[in-house]
């Protein structure tokens, strides 16, 4: 069979129309593979932490690609769970393991990878490469840190792993979370993400902030899961500080009705609830900053590959692989606390040369870091 003709398996929990940064970084993969000659089937779920979207049960596409998504239930019941390893893997992974092994037994012969994303994925594509004998490879996608040492989780993850032909770290950071944990990664490839840069371009600062409906101030931008480890009511205390600068937020989930009240509450606060990708690239443009306040180690941070594509630079946390997919060039990152992150808006607010030249910067170096030519360190391991 010729090697671009394989038929490739992805198994995720989390698929558009779900809205989030592996699901943008899933629908590139499946797009530029099918682009590549590949066929590809993705087993996935209806959209589970993003609200009133439409989405259809089998949808097909490009050359060959073939999405089925099944029914599932919880609407942000995966944000309560994420904390609790073994609730989480019982209420992500036996259905969508039994649909995708009725699924094996009538389309085996046309599989010859599987590729799950992140560890509930991966159980289910250990029993299938048991069961069917194909090639396994697994991406992770963020930092486990409700992995412990020597629980039921640890040995679910080195189970895994251990029966993985490849596993796709995002970062070292990544990569290093599972060591500090005592599992040894055998065949571990480090790739990036890339991002759409046909789509993630720059606009005009003032017709973007017309488009989107923001007020010609100084603006900075966050865009991420609404859950307290972003920091997002870290940034807002920020903003009741400053309030000659304007802070807008974009993203859904738990503590969208606390953004909901503080912008009510707030002038220099808005929030604009989700916000469909391709709408995006206006919001980054819109901005001044980018801010990923985070306080805990996250595995890359798409968002602001995204930001630094529309040429906007991005203040933010050092943690986990952020620091990975910047430069100095483009950003300021800083240990994120209250003042540090407050100082770095601030300086960036009033420093106009500098912000000026990180975003001169910007587009450069995410040509030359996030383009499309990261693929190749996934199709390499599918032959």
């Amino acid at each position: 069979m010729n090697p671009k003709k394989k038929g490739i398996l992805i198994l995720t929990p989390f698929f558009s129309p779900n809205i989030g940064g592996v699901e943008t970084h899933l629908n590139d993969l499946v797009t530029a593979l099918d682009k590549k000659g590949y066929r590809i089937f993705v087993q996935t779920y209806s959209p589970i932490t993003t609200k009133n979207t439409k989405w259809k049960k089998r949808e097909f596409g490009g050359n060959f690609i073939q999405i089925t998504r099944y029914r599932w239930f919880g609407e942000n019941l995966f944000h309560k769970l994420e904390n609790y390893p073994i609730l989480d893997f019982l209420y992500l992974t036996p259905y969508l393991l039994i649909r995708s092994f009725f699924f094996m037994l009538s389309n085996a012969r046309n599989i010859d990878v599987i590729h799950a994303q992140g560890l509930n994925a991966g159980m289910i594509g250990v029993i299938l490469k048991t069961i069917f004998q194909k090639r396994f490879l697994i991406s992770l996608h963020a930092i486990y840190s409700n992995i412990d040492c020597h629980g039921l989780s640890s040995l679910m993850a080195r189970v895994i792993i251990n029966r993985a032909d490849v596993t796709l770290g995002m970062s070292k950071a990544v990569n290093n979370q599972f060591d500090q944990t005592g599992i040894k990664l055998r065949n571990i490839e480090k790739y990036r993400y890339w991002v759409n840069l046909n789509l993630f371009k720059p606009s005009n600062l003032k017709e973007s902030r017309n488009k989107v409906g923001i007020d010609d101030r100084f603006t900075v931008l966050f865009v991420g899961r609404l859950i307290p480890v972003k920091g997002i009511k870290l940034l807002v205390e920020i903003a009741q500080e400053l309030d000659q600068i304007q802070f807008v937020f974009i993203g859904g989930g738990p503590l969208e009705f606390f953004l909901k009240d503080v912008s009510d509450q707030n002038s220099n606060i808005k929030f604009f609830g989700q916000v469909q990708n391709i709408h995006l690239p206006y919001y980054y443009s819109s901005a001044d900053i980018f801010c990923i306040p985070s306080q805990y180690e996250e595995g890359l941070g798409r968002v602001v590959m995204e930001s630094v594509a529309c040429g906007t630079p991005v203040v933010g946390s050092n943690r986990g692989g952020i620091s990975e997919a910047l430069s100095e060039t483009v950003s300021i990152l800083v240990k994120p606390t209250h003042n540090n992150l407050k100082n770095a808006i601030k300086m960036l607010y009033i420093d106009n040369e500098k912000l000026k030249t990180l975003k001169n910067n910007c587009r450069d170096y995410a040509i030359m870091n996030y383009s499309e030519k990261n693929l190749d360190l996934v199709t390499r391991h599918y032959d």
